[in-house]
């Protein structure tokens, strides 16, 4: 069963919110069929909203997803016509064709200027397709920067360091689209990320996390972290990565129990048996020392049982990891 887990930190209440000023990144992933969205704001009174996470960002699992920001109305008017662009099969780059005719924003003066989009969506083929707009009146300093299959935008920034060190983690990071995703926030995290936020010696002041997998109902996200509204000086990426790093923690044993691992102790062979729903990517026997003893990589992905030939190894404790599309299970074995 699909594991859902969102966590709130709300601690700031205030009669509203003049613009989302924001840096932030939207997503997909074409192996897996994820679609995701990371961003942080320094907004004072986020939390009177339940912070940025439902202004800014919405997504279609298994399609893709829209980030609107900067001088936005709430509810978001301009997110809610991107998105029903989307639905109606319009690609990322028509998508901002559209909003840039047709603002439905009062703000500013319906104004598609002051406005700041980041989408990215999968074709009818399953490639990613990416798209991006900063209008010439959002405030400084203000860009976006597409990938293959991301988009990361910002304005009122302290300088382009910010959307350079998130595009440089997302692209170097190596596992889930929401590790990817995670990294690239840190790569924001540091003073006046937001320039507003440099004399409190933050990024921002609210944060959040979201992913979808391909099949998830959207009322029911694969993973929704929020972070609403941190107090003067305390950084809302910190307390994001720890509410990560607890998902991971329970995501982990979840997975585990989806193995089955026998003999037990084992002799000549040990066979890992896993539900078909599970996609096997590697899997390595790691001793007590840490090192890898052997690994074996599969272009074709098994289902149901593996078999691993373990006659040659020493008596003694053994790990098995096994990489898979969801994340990693480590098995305990023992050798005679």
């Amino acid at each position: 069963m699909k594991k859902f887990y969102s966590f709130l930190l709300a601690l700031t209440v205030a009669t509203g919110v003049q613009a989302q000023d924001t840096f932030s990144i939207i997503a997909v992933d074409p192996a897996t069929g994820d679609v995701g969205s990371a961003g942080a704001s320094c907004v004072d009174g986020a939390a009177a909203f339940g912070g940025i996470i439902d202004i800014i960002t919405k997504i279609i699992p298994g399609r893709g997803g829209v980030n609107s920001q900067a001088y936005v109305c709430i509810p978001n008017s301009n997110l809610n016509a991107a998105i029903n662009q989307m639905e109606m099969g319009a690609s990322p780059s028509e998508i901002i064709d559209y909003l840039q005719l047709n603002d439905v924003c009062n703000s500013q003066n319906f104004d598609p200027a002051y406005r700041q989009y980041g989408i990215a969506d999968f074709d009818t083929n399953g490639n990613p397709r990416t798209a991006g707009f900063t209008g010439a009146s959002a405030d400084d300093y203000k860009d976006d920067i597409q990938g293959t299959n991301f988009s990361v935008q910002g304005n009122i920034l302290l300088n382009e360091t910010v959307l350079n060190n998130m595009r440089d983690n997302f692209t170097s990071t190596n596992g889930t689209l929401a590790d990817k995703l995670m990294a690239a926030m840190q790569g924001a995290n540091f003073a006046g990320a937001d320039s507003r936020c440099l004399a409190r010696g933050t990024s921002s002041t609210s944060a959040y996390l979201l992913v979808y997998q391909a099949n998830d109902d959207v009322n029911d996200p694969f993973i929704r972290l929020n972070i609403e509204e941190m107090p003067f000086g305390e950084e809302p990426i910190d307390s994001l990565q720890i509410l990560y790093n607890n998902f991971l923690g329970v995501k982990d044993n979840a997975l585990k129990n989806k193995f089955k691992l026998y003999p037990n102790p084992v002799s000549n062979e040990l066979i890992i048996s896993y539900s078909p729903s599970v996609l096997v990517k590697e899997v390595a026997i790691i001793d007590v020392q840490g090192k890898v003893v052997s690994s074996q990589k599969f272009t074709s992905i098994p289902t149901g049982n593996l078999t691993l030939d373990t006659a040659s190894l020493k008596s003694g404790i053994y790990f098995a990891k096994v990489s898979t599309v969801e994340g990693t299970a480590t098995l305990k074995f023992i050798k005679n």
